[in-house]
Order: C-alpha cells, then structure tokens, then sequence
C-alpha cells in the first residue's frame, strides 16, 4: 500500500503535479517505489537513505541476509535504516542472476506499495585483474552481475515503470570510454561494467519518451567495504563519501522522463544544481582525491591528473630505458631495510611470496619471501613459485616502500601491475608502512 498522504504519480493528474513541482523545484520522492539492486551496503544504501528522507518506498534488493565477516550491513539492517529515515521498506533476498528471485521480489514489491517507479542498479562485482590471471569463475561472476543482472532486472521491472508518472532507471556505471588504458590490466571488468552503460545506451533509446534511462559514475574514488578491501589501509582519506553519489542520484531522479541517455558524474550535476562547496563530501578534507576509474577526456588529460598526485600511467612512454640489474644502490639499500623489519611474526600473518619484476634505470627481479622460516629477501627469482609478482619501475619501487607513492594510486593509474593474489598484494601495504617508521 501506498504512503496515502503522497499523490500517486501513476495518475493523468498527477503527472501535471510532478511536473510542476520538477519545475518549481519542489519535486520530491515521497510516495514513489524505488527497487534497489545492492542496497544492503555503500552507494546503494546511501541513495536508498536519501530517498527515504522525502518518505519514499524502497526494495532493499541483495543477497546479503546474513553478516558478512568482513561487510558491514545486511538487507534487513538496511531496511531498519530506511524506516528510521522516514520511508518504507521492502527487504528482498536476491541473486540479480537468478531471474526467479528477481521476479518474486518484484512481484512483492508491487503488492506492497502498488507499483515500482524508479529502478537503481546498483549492484556490481569487480576483480582488477588482467587476462591470464582471471578465473573464469570471477569472470561469469562480473559479467552475471554488471551485465545479466542489470539487463535482466531491468527487463523484469520495465514493465511497471511503464505504468509510473515517474519513471527512472539509474545504472551505477561509466561512460563509455574507448581509451585502450581501461581496458589492458582488467578487461574483464571493463568489459562487465561497459554491459551496464550499453544497457543505458540502448535503452534510454528504446523507451525514449516513456523511462528516464541514464548512468551516474563518480569523479573520485568513494569509501565503500569493497573500497577499504580493495585499497587497504589508508584509502579512506583519498575518498569521499557516499553521499555525493546519494545527492546526484536524487539530481537525476528528480528530472523529468525526457532527460534520459546521459551519463553523468556526480560532480558536475551537483555543480548544475548549485553545489560549491565539495569538501562537505571529503572524508579528510583538504587531501588529494583518488581519481575513478573512466574518466580522462585523452590520455593527456589523465597524465596530467595523475602525475599531479605522484604516480605516471602506464600508458606514457617511459622516459628511460631499462638498464642492466644492479646489486647495489638504492634496491639493495630498499631490501637491507625491508630485511630488517621482516620475522616470523611478519610471515606468520602474511604467508606469501613476493617478486618484484623491475624496469627503468635499477632494473632486474628481486624477491620477497613471507612464507616460510623468518622470511628472507634479494636479488633473483623467489625460492618457491611466486604468489604475487609486481611490475613497475625501480625508481617508484623505492618511492613506494619509502611511504612517497600510494600503492592503491600507482596500481589504479596503470604504473604498478600486479598478478596473482590480490589479498596478499594488500597485506605488502602493512609492511611498507613498517618501513617507513624505519625512515627509509
């Protein structure tokens, strides 16, 4: 059942009424249904909350019905969360790959508030990985999530946003960016999130006239779980909150149907809405952002914005060759401190092989070995088969134990590739922190 103090925008009358409210700049969510892909968590939640200030109905859709051991919030934590904030809430187990669950949590969702309106799809998995090292397990995984999943749980809800005053799909995803350097160190994932976008691309042109069809993506990079498990420590300072992605869902929600095949950034539509001061949103004002992933006009641009914060992409030339390895100078002063912090506590809690395929002017391999006895480190392949290698050059090697180079920065800009584990990958990022106590 319906809020009944809210007007029913499934009425010839009440599509006058949105309008003139878009218009006068009162529009409001109260009283409309808004299904929600992954909302028991991050940005999902947080546009699920911002809806349920203005009294609207919300389907809190996602697998989560139990505590992770490592994600906060489930789909009933995150109802309770809505009904405090003054909405109304449907909470839904659902596999967005399984079409049966996404048909009975919309059929629920319809015999409890009368329709659905507005669709966010939210939902979405991701493993930065390139080829060789991604499984096609996680591969079926990104793809049956950012791609099936999102074409499948709008095709299920379309049909009731035919019948809505207001109707909005709303796909977390990027724009469509052809540039090569988004694709090589994690094809797999562009390829899953890319679905999402075609999804708005076709669509928004399919139901032109009928549904709001557009994508929001972020200009920096946003606290989420999956961000702190992805990053590790110390990421939350390069972030902002998921609140601007909150305030520009409601931006676009809040437009009539015919503004529809956009893909926005939530920076510029807040900029359009009036919006100046951006440090509100900063978990840490004042620090450098994290730039997303998608975004550079030219691979220029991206040089630009990425040297500004310390790290050179991948796709630049280098500006020196590789030379021969060397056993001294800056690499061997590196691993005599490296070799000073390691002990079997150290390899107790990490349990992994580390090698370090070096370029530029130091060039050459050397090895990490946090697996067995009290660990040990130098030149030339590791001991027993490496469970991690790392690529990139020595000068920023040395930068990046010395605490000068953010290693989620340099991983994310293209300048550090790395294969194999990537759970161990950000166990190294402790280490690093040690050997910057011991002023490298």
């Amino acid at each position: 059942m319906r809020v009944s103090q809210a007007p029913s925008f499934r009425s010839s009358s009440s599509c006058s009424a949105c309008c003139e409210a878009i218009e006068q700049g009162t529009f409001t969510l109260a009283g409309l249904t808004l299904f929600v892909t992954g909302g028991s968590r991050g940005i999902g939640k947080a546009i699920a909350l911002k809806a349920a200030r203005d009294g609207a109905n919300v389907i809190i859709a996602a697998k989560t019905a139990v505590p992770h051991p490592k994600l906060p919030g489930t789909i009933y934590t995150a109802a309770e969360e809505v009904e405090a904030a003054g909405g109304k809430a449907l909470a839904c187990v659902v596999d967005i790959r399984d079409e049966q669950q996404i048909e009975e949590a919309v059929q629920k969702a319809v015999d409890k508030f009368g329709g659905i309106d507005i669709l966010v799809n939210n939902a979405s998995a991701i493993s930065l990985t390139g080829t060789l090292e991604t499984p096609m397990k996680k591969v079926d995984l990104m793809l049956g999530i950012n791609l099936r999943g999102t074409y499948l749980t709008s095709k299920l809800v379309i049909p009731h946003l035919l019948k809505s005053r207001s109707p909005h799909i709303l796909n977390l995803s990027p724009p469509l960016n052809l540039n090569p350097v988004w694709f090589k160190n994690h094809t797999a994932y562009t390829m899953a999130k890319y679905g999402m976008s075609m999804c708005v691309l076709g669509m928004a042109e399919e139901f032109r006239g009928q549904i709001a069809v557009n994508a929001l993506w972020p200009r920096t990079a946003i606290q989420t779980a999956a961000m702190d498990m992805l990053g590790g420590d110390g990421i939350g300072k390069q972030c902002r909150t998921a609140d601007i992605m909150a305030d520009a869902a409601y931006a676009i929600l809040s437009r009539p149907k015919d503004y529809t095949g956009h893909f926005v950034v939530d920076e510029d539509i807040l900029k359009e809405e009036g919006v100046q001061d951006f440090e509100q949103y900063a978990v840490q004002p004042g620090h450098p952002l994290l730039p997303d992933f998608f975004l550079d006009d030219a691979p220029e641009t991206l040089v630009k914005k990425m040297e500004q914060h310390g790290a050179t992409p991948a796709f630049k030339p280098p500006s020196s060759s590789a030379a021969p390895p060397s056993s001294s100078g800056p690499i061997e002063s590196t691993f005599d401190v490296i070799r000073a912090v390691i002990n079997e506590d150290v390899v107790k809690t990490t349990q992994g092989v580390y090698q370090f395929d070096l370029s530029g002017e130091h060039g050459g391999m050397w090895f990490l070995d946090l697996k067995s006895g009290s660990g040990s480190a130098g030149q030339g392949e590791p001991p027993i088969k490496a469970d991690v290698i790392m690529k990139l050059d020595s000068n920023d090697f040395t930068k990046m134990f010395a605490g000068k180079l953010k290693p989620t920065l340099a991983f994310m800009s293209g300048k550090l590739r790395i294969k194999g584990d990537m759970t161990l990958a950000i166990k190294l990022e402790k280490l690093m922190s040690r050997m910057n106590k011991a002023k490298l």
